[in-house]
């Protein structure tokens, strides 16, 4: 028996308005995923709840939330959280626990008013933070400033072109034009090696 089954298809990925629900996060204090998860909750306006010691986790703690994520990798509480979200219909994420969750956690990339959200489905984790890192070096603060005059200039075709939704498309477009991104990558050589012996062949 596979001890994490993944969905055969992956995740759906999605974006959850948390705008004052009811979030809940299990995890040591001195965890920092846990603190980081916490703090990216909050950065959306979530009602944040940190349960620093999951020994003590309570069903009533959970059973108003909106979302759960639970650090530990502990399978009885997992188990145990997987029981409760379906009892009172919460979304869940159990790190690296997918069996028991059913939320995958993406890595963000911020650059200003902009969000890139990159999922493994919880295959390759590292795989997908250096995705993120690579492209938060790319998006830096010259493009984070691109952006917001491209936002000043929506603001203005609103006033200057307010029945013509035609001619805003097209003014921002031609704004854009010229923009490019580029993105390269690079595997490790036993893959490489893998590849040249296998060909085509998807590895077993």
């Amino acid at each position: 028996m596979i001890d994490d089954p993944l969905p055969p298809h992956g995740f759906y990925p999605v974006s959850l308005n948390l705008v004052g629900r009811t979030c809940v996060v299990i995890g040591a204090a001195d965890d920092r995923e846990a603190a980081e998860k916490a703090a990216a909750l909050r950065e959306v306006d979530a009602d944040v709840r940190w349960i620093t010691d999951p020994s003590a986790l309570r069903d009533d703690d959970v059973a108003d939330a909106f979302f759960v994520i639970s650090t530990p990798q502990d399978d009885a509480l997992s188990a145990r959280l997987r029981a409760l979200a379906d009892e009172h219909r919460f979304l869940l994420c159990t790190i690296d626990q997918p069996r028991h969750g059913f939320v995958a956690m993406q890595a963000i990339v911020r650059a200003g008013p902009v969000r890139i959200g990159i999922s493994t489905g919880g295959v390759a984790p590292r795989v997908g933070k250096i995705i993120k890192d690579a492209l938060q070096r790319v998006l830096d603060e010259k493009f984070v400033r691109f952006v917001e005059c491209l936002a000043t200039q929506k603001r203005r075709n609103r006033a200057r072109l307010p029945g013509d939704g035609a001619a805003r498309r097209a003014a921002m477009i031609g704004a854009a034009d010229g923009f490019s991104l580029e993105a390269a990558a690079s595997y490790p050589q036993w893959y490489e090696d893998e590849l040249e012996r296998l060909g085509p062949r998807v590895l077993d």
